[in-house]
């Protein structure tokens, strides 16, 4: 996980409105959320029960479509 150092801005009565990330540690949240993203995908993905097409058949009908 990455460490990150917040800093809160609030109002006039002291109610935290926003947080300001350092734009690095930014872009490393960005980087892991993504990569959750792509995990929880993988899984969703590999927990159907769908039968499979070999890259080979897919391909041949790709092909045909374009007429190749």
């Amino acid at each position: 996980m990455a460490t990150v150092h917040p800093r809160y801005l609030v109002d006039h009565q002291q109610t935290p409105t926003d947080v300001v990330v350092p734009n690095e540690e930014w872009r490393r949240i960005v980087e892991e959320l993504e990569e959750l993203e792509d995990l929880r995908a993988y899984d969703a993905a590999v927990s159907e029960k769908q039968a499979t097409i070999p890259l080979d058949t897919v391909m041949s009908e790709a092909r045909a479509r374009r007429g190749s």
